[in-house]
C-alpha cells in the first residue's frame, strides 16, 4: 500500500513540474589493475605513497537521462616505483529533470558521484584483495566541496581571461 502511495506521490510531484532525480542503473564500466613491480612488491615493507586521481564524465543519453561515470585512479608507490595501479570507471544512469543551469550541474557533479563512490571504493578494495594487497578503504569525498571549489576556479579563470589584454597578430 505504501508503495502505491509513494508512486502516486512521485507522479503528482512530476506532474507539478517539480525536480525529479532517480537512479536507473549502477554498473562497473571498466576496471584495470597492474602490478609493475611484480613479486618484488611483496619483498618490501608495505608503506606506499598513495596518489588518488578523481574525475567525472557526463554523457546525456536523452532528455532527462544522463550517464555519469566516476573515474578513480589509485597509484601506490614505494621508493618512487609503482607497486600497483588501479583504474575504475564506476557508472550510473540517472533520470534527472526539473533542474536547470548550475542546479543541474551541481546534481550531476555532486549527487551522482556521491552515490557512485562507495561502489568504486568496494571495487578497488576487492581487486586489491585479489592481488593480495591490503584494502585501502578510501575516505569519503565531499563532492559538494569539490564542486564549489571548481566553480570558484572557473570564475577566477573567466575573470582572468577578461582582464588579459588582447594581443594583435
Amino acid at each position: 500500500m505504501s508503495e502505491e502511495n509513494n508512486s502516486q506521490e512521485l507522479n503528482n510531484h512530476e506532474q507539478a513540474g517539480g525536480p525529479n532525480f532517480a537512479i536507473q542503473r549502477i554498473f562497473l564500466k571498466d576496471i584495470s589493475f597492474e602490478t609493475p613491480m611484480g613479486v618484488e612488491a611483496f619483498t618490501k615493507q608495505f608503506k606506499p605513497n598513495i596518489q588518488q586521481d578523481l574525475n567525472v564524465q557526463v554523457n546525456q543519453l536523452d532528455e532527462g537521462t544522463h550517464e555519469v561515470v566516476l573515474l578513480l585512479t589509485i597509484t601506490a608507490k614505494i621508493e618512487g616505483r609503482t607497486v600497483f595501479l588501479v583504474e575504475v570507471k564506476q557508472a550510473g544512469i540517472f533520470a534527472i529533470s526539473g533542474f536547470e543551469g548550475i542546479q543541474l550541474s551541481q546534481v550531476i557533479n555532486t549527487a551522482c558521484p556521491q552515490i557512485l563512490f562507495p561502489y568504486a571504493r568496494e571495487a578497488i578494495d576487492s581487486i586489491l584483495n585479489r592481488g593480495t594487497f591490503p584494502p585501502l578503504m578510501l575516505a569519503p569525498i565531499n563532492f559538494d566541496a569539490v564542486f564549489a571549489q571548481a566553480v570558484v576556479m572557473a570564475k577566477q579563470q573567466a575573470e582572468a581571461g577578461k582582464e588579459a589584454p588582447a594581443t594583435a597578430n
